[in-house]
């Protein structure tokens, strides 16, 4: 599934209009020799020394053996939908001063430049160099410049260029010092997966890096940061250091700080989800409550569906006997469920589906989502919510680009009704949400419409309300299925269909990603009891059916880290919650082929 109109033509467009804009503007310059006196500034502009003195946005740069200009080694940086692999080094200058800024490329759309110069800023650029080539620019700086960053980049979405012996040649600025350690490390804020940090200011240094545990965790500008991605319940060490273009500072004073109490867990151990056609027939046929065999540990009644998309009136009833003969009365139903839930079982009435588009666009639709929802809840005595919502439920508004602080009604509407709903029944209430991949793990490549719009905004649209009720968050069973090629944290794409699409999959959730590429927007990990892993039960529930091998491959490498193939994943998760299936009526239609997979699988 695609987040752009036309993912083959959104890279090159967007190249092009570059390449017309900067030709227009007359931003090629031929820089003039260098006086013979002058030197060299750039700190290992041969990356002979890997990326040592080099900083590259997301991630998105690496020293790489071949092909290199001269020496043994090159940068190789490659964009992404939202990124354009910026690689870049301050160095030290002198005011009123002239210098030549020199690098040799290789790929498409390849850029040079410098900026902070105090007088006019300068890039130079390649359309296409498949071999390599040398770019040239200069500039003076201005009459307080004592520093400027040099800088090479490509272009969103296009592919990998290269770089190597990058000079700018000029007259030295004064030796800079290394800056003192941070004082006055600080914690605060802290959720179940973060704590935020803060510190003193620090003479002479440019930027800050965050250590937790030891390992470095995060770099910033400024002088505080939020850590994500942590375990609830548990206790962490925190140093800061102070960075500028002479090195790092010692670390500061160890600050210890611990993450609060997790979430409310269905069925205690490892669990498997799965829908029940509660309120219509297809051809898997019709599986009265009672009849739902005992392994199943969360039982999601499909489905709840609104009066009219945007009315938030949420209605349920159980299937006709014109359309189910075999249907159960109401009274036996709802003695079924209190049977189920006497025997350790949780049954949540899950709304939405494929058919039951939910748009909460007013205040007034939230209010009477929360209330028809409560009636449902209610009437049938059920432990809690499943939002299923998919197709166009929930889009991004243009402009709404941060899934920290969504500012679209549709997506802040939900968010406060899932939150009334939790604050009403308290602790025991039972949240779940079954999102498709388009809706989640493309969010690391594109979010919304995106910076320039043209993409679907329909792209990454649950993240928000997966972080605002991450503390709340019973379970995340993202719909590994119907889905399109799925690019993951290796930066491949995957296909559904084997365990390597899983695999990659909830790594992702398991991990955090950089949304749309911005490493200052990190969607944090999830712990692993609130991640289910969603499968289609047979061939005929959906597209992207998964073998029991394969199965069976992807829970051994993300619990044991075995059989993992040629994913490698970033931890190992003994404490993964379970399985998803659509649904518990195919799965009997089918033999019951996926439940007596999960049952004979050896957790540990």
């Amino acid at each position: 599934m695609d987040c752009t109109r036309h993912p083959a033509l959104w890279p090159s467009l967007f190249a092009a209009l570059a390449a017309a804009t900067l030709a227009a503007a007359g931003l090629v310059a031929v820089a003039p020799s260098a006086h013979a006196a002058d030197t060299d500034l750039v700190r290992n502009g041969g990356f002979e020394s890997g990326l040592d003195g080099w900083s590259c946005t997301a991630n998105s740069g690496a020293p790489v053996p071949s092909p290199v200009h001269s020496g043994t080694a090159a940068l190789k940086a490659t964009p992404a939908g939202s990124d354009n692999a910026q690689c870049s080094q301050t160095v030290v200058v002198q005011p009123n001063s002239t210098y030549a800024l020199s690098s040799w490329v290789q790929g498409s759309y390849v850029y040079l430049g410098a900026s902070g110069t105090g007088t006019t800023d300068v890039s130079t650029w390649t359309q296409s160099a498949p071999s390599w080539q040398q770019l040239t620019t200069s500039f003076k700086t201005g009459a307080s410049t004592t520093s400027v960053t040099v800088y090479t980049h490509g272009w969103y979405g296009t592919a990998a260029y290269e770089a190597d012996d990058v000079t700018l040649t000029g007259p030295g600025g004064a030796p800079v010092q290394i800056p003192a350690a941070p004082a006055g490390l600080a914690a605060s804020g802290a959720t179940s997966s973060s704590i935020g940090l803060s510190w003193s200011p620090v003479t002479g240094a440019t930027g800050y890096t965050v250590y937790c545990d030891g390992a470095k965790v995060a770099s910033v500008s400024g002088t505080s940061a939020t850590v994500t991605g942590l375990a609830p319940r548990t206790s962490y060490a925190f140093q800061v250091t102070a960075t500028n273009s002479a090195g790092e500072s010692p670390k500061s004073a160890t600050v210890t700080a611990a993450t609060t109490g997790g979430t409310t867990p269905p069925p205690l151990g490892h669990a498997l989800v799965g829908y029940l056609h509660a309120s219509f027939a297809n051809g898997a046929g019709y599986t009265r409550m009672a009849d739902v065999p005992d392994g199943w540990n969360v039982i999601d009644l499909a489905f709840g569906e609104p009066t009219s998309v945007t009315s938030g009136d949420i209605r349920f009833s159980l299937c006709s006997v014109s359309e189910c003969p075999a249907v159960e009365s109401l009274a036996d139903f709802k003695a079924a469920i209190k049977a189920k839930q006497a025997a350790g079982k949780k049954v949540l009435i899950s709304i939405g589906g494929q058919n039951g588009q939910v748009q909460l666009t007013t205040t007034a639709a939230r209010d009477t989502f929360v209330s028809s929802v409560s009636k449902i809840i209610d009437d049938y005595g059920l432990d809690g919510l499943d939002i299923d919502f998919e197709g166009h439920s929930l889009s991004l508004n243009t402009g709404d680009t941060d899934f920290r602080s969504p500012t679209t009604p549709v997506i802040v509407n939900l968010i406060d009704a899932l939150k009334t709903l939790k604050a009403k029944y308290g602790s025991k209430f039972v949240l779940t949400m079954a999102p498709e991949t388009f809706f989640v793990q493309m969010g690391y490549q594109y979010y919304g419409s995106g910076p320039w719009g043209g993409q679907d905004p329909r792209c990454g649209a649950y993240l928000p309300v997966i972080y605002a009720l991450r503390d709340s968050l019973t379970l995340l069973h993202v719909q590994d299925y119907n889905s399109g090629s799925i690019m993951g944290l290796d930066n491949q794409y995957h296909a559904m269909g084997g365990s390597d699409f899983h695999i990659a999959m909830t790594d992702m959730l398991l991990t955090g990603f950089p949304v749309a590429g911005d490493t200052s927007k990190m969607f944090p990990a999830l712990h692993p009891d609130q991640v289910a892993i969603g499968l289609p039960a047979s061939t005929q529930a959906g597209n992207g059916w998964t073998g029991p091998a394969e199965v069976t491959k992807t829970l051994d490498c993300l619990t044991k880290k075995a059989n993992c193939g040629a994913y490698r994943t970033h931890g190992t998760w003994p404490g993964l919650r379970g399985l998803m299936t659509w649904s518990i009526n195919w799965d009997r239609f089918n033999g019951g082929e996926f439940s007596k997979n999960y049952d004979a699988y050896p957790w540990s």
